[in-house]
């Protein structure tokens, strides 16, 4: 299971979920667990972005790509997570990224606390250079 949540700093949301065919759904929105894995990348971007700028950090955005695994017998819970952040600004370093993504996870973010219960969490970032504002 994938996905990639990006916080733009818009208000508004899609709203729905999207059951498999042969569940008797039109697989036109997200499964359920693609929504947890989704609201999880949502909830520990917005945490990196709100600690950043508390810190006065010129932070522009932030994607996460989530990648996941699950059990193969039911209950199927997630055993591994791991989540890619993208962050874009400008003379960012990566010891305060570094610092905010390991808060959001330690501290904040209370749907990667409760996944944590069962899978292995794990995160890697890298920094995107937005030239500064004239």
């Amino acid at each position: 299971m994938e996905c990639t949540v990006t916080w733009t700093g818009a208000t508004g949301a899609r709203s729905g979920m999207g059951f498999l065919a042969e569940n008797g759904g039109r697989n036109l929105a997200p499964r359920p667990m693609e929504t947890v894995l989704a609201g999880t990348g949502g909830c520990t971007a917005y945490d990196v972005v709100l600690i950043l700028k508390r810190g006065r950090h010129d932070v522009r955005g932030c994607s996460v790509q989530l990648k996941a695994e699950r059990a193969s017998t039911d209950p199927k819970v997630f055993t591994r997570i791991h989540m890619h952040f993208t962050v874009r600004g400008h003379k960012l370093q990566a010891p305060a990224v570094e610092r905010a993504i390991a808060m959001s996870h330690e501290k904040y973010c209370s749907a990667s606390a409760m996944l944590a219960k069962t899978a292995e969490m794990t995160t890697s970032f890298e920094l995107v250079e937005d030239a500064a504002e004239a």
